[in-house]
């Protein structure tokens, strides 16, 4: 099927490093915000958040990662799309624990690509589920200075265990020292009773980060319902009304994005 109708308003290149080539997709005007999408793809609600982010005076970035750009979500094709990305591409990181996603270099060059075109104090960037931590682990290039973690969920715990992230320990220092050096902070977000994203990584977190990181944690009740309950925080379980606790933290985001980038 097309599903080109969801990013009519969107202007597409493809942007290869040397290494990956994927299609990215930008709409807006002022900084920067990379959009990384989760499972399955990048489709209508990931689409809907960068709307809004593009709506607040910034220039969004969507990298088409994986699945098919525009495509609605459903069971089968997240499915499909988790066993891909956890058991056959290589350029991502699923299992291991102090140890971030080949695919973050490709992302590191695309921030550098969106700051030199776009300006402003530096680039956003957002992760979201299976790439939550890419945002973290993106601070070893110096544009990127507004970093969100939403819903990190890997790795997968059966063989990290529940305190880790998908982030090395030299991305970690980089991003602690920036954080003081530069007056920088971190966002994460999650729902309290997600199983994939334990107590343990945000407790990793807080720990590390201190008061740079700013936990936004929701209970059940704040989730909208969908394929999986309370798990995406800015997409599919977000609740859009004014004065739900969703849609304030996607508004405490955006404020967070136009801040950090000088919007």
């Amino acid at each position: 099927m097309d599903y080109s109708a969801a990013l009519k308003d969107y202007t597409a290149f493809d942007f290869d490093d040397g290494r990956w080539n994927r299609k990215v997709f930008r709409r807006g005007a002022g900084p920067a915000v990379i959009v990384i999408h989760e499972m399955p793809g990048l489709h209508p609600l990931v689409i809907r958040f960068a709307d809004r982010v593009a709506a607040a005076g910034m220039t969004v970035y969507l990298p088409s990662l994986f699945g098919e750009p525009g495509r609605p979500v459903s069971t089968g094709y997240a499915l499909g799309q988790m066993f891909m990305g956890m058991c056959i591409r290589r350029e991502f990181n699923a299992w291991s624990g102090g140890k971030s996603s080949p695919m973050v270099d490709w992302l590191r060059a695309l921030a550098r690509k969106a700051h030199g075109e776009c300006g402003g104090r530096g680039v956003g960037a957002v992760g979201m589920c299976f790439t939550g931590g890419f945002a973290l682990a993106m601070m070893t290039e110096p544009s990127v200075v507004a970093p969100v973690l939403s819903q990190p969920s890997m790795p997968i715990t059966m063989r990290a265990g529940k305190r880790s992230i998908d982030v090395s320990p030299e991305e970690f220092a980089c991003a602690k020292k920036r954080f003081k050096d530069e007056n920088l902070s971190a966002i994460g977000l999650r729902f309290k009773s997600d199983k994939l994203v334990p107590d343990e990584r945000f407790a990793l977190l807080k720990d590390e980060l201190g008061d740079k990181f700013e936990a936004i944690e929701l209970e059940d009740e704040d989730s909208a319902p969908g394929p999986m309950n309370a798990h995406s925080v800015l997409t599919v379980n977000l609740i859009d009304k004014p004065g739900s606790r969703t849609k304030q933290a996607e508004e405490r985001v955006i404020a967070f994005f136009k801040e950090r980038t000088g919007a």
